[in-house]
């Protein structure tokens, strides 16, 4: 069965007008190359959105582990990421910002999805709730600090051009590769 996330269904519109999901994006972005990515128990899932979606604009699913030493891509105009960084352990966190800083060329956009604190404080009581339910789950998670992800992307040689607030208490950050 084709795996479906109703918090992907509910907002992709709104993320759309931000930047999106792999399928949505080449579908909407016909004229740009898309590469779906992420670890391989994933694969089979995407590749079924993949097949159904039947376009001549997107790769993948491409092997991706953010902790690898080195990357499968070499070079990436974009990175768009949905509801990764707050179920990573901070090294992997740290990890994935290097590598996108390393792929990312000069100019490049990198879009991240999700909840995040602001000042250390929940922006709401549903993500303070959200948080917990992740420690429980796996303790190294949790939703991630603004400001800390901010001092990642700029050691990766990006800068902060956007952050918009989207449904459900989550957000749109996009940094630019300078």
């Amino acid at each position: 069965m084709k795996p479906f996330a109703e918090s992907s269904e509910q907002n992709k519109v709104p993320i759309f007008t931000a930047r999106q999901h792999a399928v949505y994006f080449a579908e909407q972005f016909s004229h740009l190359n898309w590469i779906a990515s992420d670890q391989a128990e994933y694969h089979a899932g995407i590749q079924m959105w993949l097949d159904d979606a039947a376009l001549d604009n997107i790769d993948g699913p491409l092997l991706l582990d953010v902790n690898q030493p080195s990357w499968p891509v070499d070079e990436v105009d974009a990175v768009f990421s949905a509801n990764t960084v707050h179920i990573m352990a901070w090294p992997s966190v740290e990890n994935m910002f290097a590598g996108i800083g390393k792929v990312l060329q000069s100019g490049g956009v990198f879009c991240l999805y999700g909840p995040f604190n602001y000042n250390g404080k929940f922006t709401s009581e549903s993500n303070a709730r959200f948080d917990q339910w992740l420690k429980e789950r796996d303790p190294v998670s949790g939703v991630r600090d603004f400001e800390a992800l901010q001092v990642l992307a700029g050691e990766a040689g990006m800068q902060l051009v956007d952050d918009i607030e989207m449904p459900a208490n989550n957000r749109v950050l996009t940094w630019k590769k300078i």
